[in-house]
């Protein structure tokens, strides 16, 4: 996005770059998920020596190429998808700026539902489009507007493990 919205990459990206590259070798080299490789793994041994490896140099260099060219790959797809998608990805950014934490149902008020369907449990568990009463407890009482009253689900809204909750899209962490 950086790329896309201000003409380069800041410094501010270096851990994603890490992470991806963490990711990408752990297919090819630690679960084998890579054609030209093979279906052979390659764990990392904490009592190895610097430098020490159980493959050859021309393994260790077509796994540097199937590497890089996945994660070329993924990352020019990943401009056109901005590219393409330039208005709504503003659309939400502007949004976090004037709210803290946006949900699932936020975004496809936003710029609309995706385009293919998903899994029912995951739509389920991602919105909130019900109507909201109060419990007994002081928490808030959730009915789904489509359900019977034995299917209430109740959220005490007690923290918890500092994930993010059900229908939470993204949440700034500032």
């Amino acid at each position: 996005a950086e790329e896309v919205f201000f003409g380069g990459v800041t410094t501010g990206a270096s851990d994603d770059l890490r992470r991806v590259t963490d990711l990408i070798y752990s297919t090819i080299q630690i679960y084998g998920m890579n054609s030209r490789v093979g279906q052979l793994a390659f764990p990392k041994d904490p009592n190895a020596m610097p430098g020490d490896k159980p493959y050859s140099d021309s393994t260790a260099t077509a796994m540097d190429e199937e590497a890089r060219k996945i994660v070329e790959a993924a990352y020019q797809r990943t401009l056109d998808l901005i590219t393409e998608k330039k208005d709504d990805v503003e659309k939400v950014a502007n949004l976090l700026l004037d709210k803290e934490t946006i949900t699932h149902d936020d975004i496809i008020d936003l710029i609309g539902a995706r385009p293919f369907t998903g899994n029912e449990a995951y739509n389920e568990y991602v919105t909130q489009r019900h109507s909201k009463g109060e419990d007994e407890e002081g928490g808030e009482k959730i009915v789904d507007e489509g359900k019977d009253d034995d299917d209430l689900t109740t959220e005490t809204g007690s923290g918890g493990s500092g994930g993010l909750a059900p229908g939470l899209a993204c949440k700034d962490v500032r």
